[in-house]
């Protein structure tokens, strides 16, 4: 495989991978030590759960398009929306929610 297509810790960049959330930013949906599957092939588009790179910062969050305007929603009313007004990239699609019965997810939940 060439070196454009490894990450450093030697998977192949476009495969789905998993990461756990921290912080209360995407409750009620998405609670603290959930795991969450991201395909970074599958298309954003309005109203996705995304991860995306902005001004050096990763975020988790519903990725929203209002007049041709791009914004990062979390769900919890207490943290504020990010206006997207320089260079974003979005890293993948969130589409899949692990099961956690500890959580109160008893199966796992898919997005898309």
């Amino acid at each position: 495989m060439h070196n454009d297509m490894m990450d450093e810790g030697g998977c192949a960049r476009r495969a789905p991978f998993a990461l756990m959330v921290y912080g209360d930013h995407m409750e009620p949906e998405f609670k603290e030590g959930a795991v969450i599957i991201i395909d970074p092939d599958y298309p954003h588009t309005h109203g996705s759960y995304v991860v995306a790179d902005y001004e050096g910062e990763v975020y988790f969050r519903r990725f929203e398009v209002r007049d041709e305007q791009a914004y990062l929603i979390a769900e919890n009313p207490k943290h504020p929306e990010i206006k997207l007004v320089s260079n974003y990239r979005i890293r993948g699609v969130v589409t899949q929610q692990a099961r956690n019965r500890k959580l109160g997810l008893p199966k796992a939940k898919h997005y898309v």
